[in-house]
């Protein structure tokens, strides 16, 4: 199976960095695991919805352009499903039975993603009500996609 992340922006925090190449380096005996940082669009801090709009379609349009057509896309939202991770497990493994191969999974920047992306992703996943640095997600991502291919094999770590 091939996993690619597209977050936006550049991680600078090391132990960011450390845990998320830890689960990458346990994910390989899984799955090929492809990191891509798009650059995050730079505004003020006091923006307009027309201005909010403008830097998340800005940004949308890096993300698509590293979308291919058959890869299988979910975008990180709030508003998104919000599975356990036997469920999470589950539907990652019948994506693979599916044929389905290439999974894409989108972390947006601080103003969230374009509606031109949420259109492109065939889910939106959720992991809670609460916000998290966009950062931080990228761990918390790679971890649950960690946790997924263990309980798909069957292997203790989960518990």
């Amino acid at each position: 199976m091939n996993i690619k992340i597209i977050s936006v922006g550049k991680l600078k925090e090391k132990y960011l960095i450390q845990g998320i190449n830890e689960y990458v380096k346990r994910l390989q005996a899984y799955a090929k695991i492809e990191r891509i940082e798009v650059p995050d669009e730079k505004a003020p801090e006091n923006l307009s919805e027309a201005q909010m709009r403008q830097v998340k379609e800005k940004e949308g349009e890096r993300i698509l352009s590293k979308i291919k057509e058959q890869e299988y896309v979910y975008a990180l939202a709030i508003e998104g499903k919000n599975p356990t991770s036997e469920a999470f497990a589950k539907e990652i493994d019948q994506l693979g039975i599916q044929g389905k191969s290439q999974i894409t999974f989108v972390i947006g920047g601080s103003l969230g993603l374009s509606e031109a992306v949420m259109k492109r992703s065939n889910a939106q996943i959720s992991f809670g009500k609460m916000t998290y640095p966009h950062q931080l997600m990228r761990l918390i991502l790679v971890e649950q996609i960690y946790r997924a291919f263990r309980i798909n094999a069957g292997a203790p770590y989960h518990k």
